[in-house]
């Protein structure tokens, strides 16, 4: 140990090339323990969303087949044919803003795992840079 508190610093192609190696795991490593915690993250947001769609599924369709029930009963000595068609064309036009919205919000959706991709990236234009001074350096 040096009196920095430093590892003494490994001479010679052999100790360049172990210093790649700790530096490569070193990376590989905090790359790997970024990737996790955003994996944990994305599964429990998706946990999340799951369970809140079927809770919301199942109260909007049990709510939703009353309401057409109560719509066709009330009109159905007088115009039942009018309110079937009525409440088709209502689910009709609710699904399609639905499926438009859904693929929206699929559209702007971030990509999951971007910092970890980000640091990849960065890490890779390092890369790039360091070789690109060693070839041309010497």
């Amino acid at each position: 140990m040096s009196e920095t508190g430093d590892p003494p610093r490994r001479h010679g192609l052999r100790g360049s090339l172990l210093e790649l190696a700790d530096a490569s795991v070193a990376l590989l490593r905090t790359r790997a323990e970024l990737f996790a915690i955003e994996f944990s993250e994305q599964r429990e947001r998706a946990k999340i969303k799951v369970g809140l769609l079927v809770i919301a599924t199942i109260g909007y369709t049990v709510a939703w087949l009353l309401l057409c029930l109560l719509v066709v009963a009330e009109f159905w000595d007088t115009h039942r044919m009018l309110a079937l068609g009525g409440v088709i064309l209502f689910h009709l036009a609710v699904g399609l803003i639905a499926g438009w919205r859904a693929s929206v919000w699929g559209r702007e959706a971030r990509t999951p795992f971007a910092a970890t991709i980000a640091e990849f990236e960065r890490d890779r234009e390092w890369l790039a840079e360091r070789l690109g001074e060693d070839h041309h350096g010497k």
